[in-house]
């Protein structure tokens, strides 16, 4: 698990290589990960947008970015966490993932990006 905090909201990241979505003879490596988001700050915060940059092994990197996180853009309270899960396909068994959110700070309106940390994805085989 890979763990950073950005003024006060900590993003926590676990990844799952997902065997049986995967089909490595035709190139697709497929991957979850589930992200955990705590609001260590003083003030309730709301998840706009996400940016995230994918790299495969082979050096290719695709960039998404868009609204929310599967479907929402959750409203987080002082104290309080959330999480989901999602994926990614890659076209080699290497890969990586990074990005940033982009929060609303409920009180004043305030936006900020909040950093994901980079965070590997990896056939289990090649740690052997």
């Amino acid at each position: 698990m890979v763990t950073a905090i950005t003024q006060g909201v900590k993003i926590s990241v676990e990844t799952i290589y997902q065997d049986e979505h995967s089909n490595p003879a035709n190139e697709h490596f497929m991957f979850a990960y589930r992200i955990e988001i705590e609001n260590m700050s003083d003030y309730a915060i709301q998840l706009m947008r996400r940016q995230w940059f994918i790299f495969d092994s082979n050096g290719s990197v695709r960039e998404v970015e868009g609204e929310g996180v599967v479907g929402v853009q959750p409203v987080i309270e002082p104290g309080h966490n959330y999480s989901y899960v999602s994926g990614c396909n890659l076209k080699t068994d290497i890969g990586s993932m990074r990005g940033h959110y982009l929060m609303n700070r409920m009180v004043d309106e305030t936006s900020f990006k909040v950093d994901i940390p980079e965070f590997q994805l990896i056939v289990p085989y090649k740690l052997n």
